[in-house]
């Protein structure tokens, strides 16, 4: 009962993150869910046409029935394939369905029936079904679909009228670039789609290999630390034991060297796990480095600073750390501003782009967090303060974090670095 009460837990958390997830690929895109459907539902415009064709022309009863029916199967099934958001995964698994794309031919085959049983006006649904190729094929296979489907309207229409003459051109070549227009619209909607969900992966692809490469530095300094230190240890702590009986001052010497060591050894792990936890300002401008530049976020940087304590530096770090975190998830931003600089006894350290924040329940979340909570804790334990507001550079809303830390070495953060 408790495993499988862990295992649903755990499968919630895993939704609740993937759908996090979601939420965050689908603001960058640019395009809110809202809009999108909008976008989508706006081309079942092409309904309207042969709905009037089938009120105004006198048909009979069954024919009628018929021909409603299948337009709104069409309708029906186009807001179903063309629901989920390009850049979903919902998007992704409805492209590779087999389902969508019999769905995809059989609504490819209704409209062209219904063009030879009804009337032309139910050409213009040719459209819509453009509009689901550029979605649900692949790029090669999408655009041969659209070659045909802008073909079809124009062998129909000869074909009906037997011939070129008693075409309306006008009506028919404006019917076509439709067809082709938004069917290569929706094509670079799915690549774009693509595109974005493959950054999102190499992001936390970048983000896993940073930890391991933590986990693996810590497990090399404490295998080199303890490994000798312990076998050490062992070889006195035997000595002792056998010198107990036949040589006590011995014996209490070699106890007062394993204690020595012990104390020793106790520090120096210490100063590892606190170099682990705590960040280098060198490094974190490293790490900045490689995830702008694999965001594709042109940056730059004004570093103007010496040597610093190890808590400023450690603060420095984090904050450049949350400041860099917060450009990649929460904004679009194109330009990236790292500035630090030692003024009148003060260091400063700022966090500018020009990426608008997504107003949406991802970003909500992503303000309610730990991140700059915690990171505000650590700049009051120095006496320092946290600025972190959207404002306007040279006309374009940008957002900005920034810390200044008084730059004078104290006794406490000394003792708490190495606690």
């Amino acid at each position: 009962m408790q495993i499988s009460q862990r295992q649903q837990a755990k499968g919630q958390a895993t939704n609740a993150s993937g759908s996090a997830l979601s939420d965050d690929v689908i603001a960058s895109s640019g395009v809110t869910f809202q809009l999108w459907r909008l976008y989508q539902h706006a081309w079942l415009v092409c309904l309207f046409f042969p709905l009037v064709a089938l009120v105004r022309e006198p048909l009979a009863a069954w024919r009628l029935v018929l021909g409603f029916l299948a337009l709104l199967f069409f309708a029906g099934s186009y807001t179903w394939l063309m629901w989920p958001h390009p850049v979903s995964q919902g998007a992704r698994a409805g492209a590779r369905s087999r389902l969508s794309v019999l769905l995809f031919v059989a609504l490819s085959t209704l409209v062209f029936v219904l063009s030879l049983m009804y009337d032309l006006s139910f050409l213009w649904l040719f459209i819509g079904v453009s509009a689901l190729a550029g979605v649900l094929l692949p790029m090669r296979s999408a655009f041969a679909a659209i070659v045909l489907l802008t073909l079809l309207p124009l062998f129909i229409t000869v074909g009906m009228h037997g011939g070129i003459t008693g075409v309306d051109w006008w009506w028919l070549i404006a019917l076509m670039l439709l067809v082709r227009g938004l069917g290569l619209d929706m094509i670079g909607v799915a690549r774009m789609g693509s595109a974005i969900r493959e950054l999102h992966a190499a992001r936390q692809t970048l983000a896993w290999m940073k930890v391991e490469e933590e986990r693996l530095r810590l497990a090399r300094d404490l295998h080199d630390l303890l490994g000798q230190t312990l076998s050490v240890m062992t070889l006195k702590s035997e000595l002792a034991r056998s010198l107990v009986a036949c040589d006590p001052t011995r014996c209490a010497q070699e106890l007062a060297e394993i204690e020595q060591l012990s104390r020793k050894t106790l520090r120096e792990v210490r100063k590892t796990v606190a170099g682990y936890r705590q960040p280098t300002l060198t490094n974190e401008l490293d790490g900045a480095r490689q995830l702008l530049e694999a965001a594709g976020i042109a940056y730059s940087i004004e570093q103007h600073t010496g040597e610093l304590p190890p808590a400023l530096d450690a603060v420095l770090g984090w904050t450049l750390r949350e400041g860099v975190t917060n450009v990649i998830r929460h904004s679009r931003a194109r330009h990236c501003l790292l500035r630090l600089e030692e003024k009148q006894g003060m260091m400063e350290i700022e966090v500018l782009n020009d990426g608008v924040r997504a107003v949406d329940a991802s970003a909500k979340r992503a303000s309610q967090g730990n991140g700059l909570p915690g990171l505000r804790e650590r700049v009051n334990a120095l006496g320092g303060t946290l600025e972190a507001a959207s404002l306007t550079m040279s006309g374009k809303p940008s957002f900005r974090l920034r810390v200044e830390l008084p730059l004078q070495r104290q006794v406490e953060a000394a003792s708490m670095l190495e606690e």
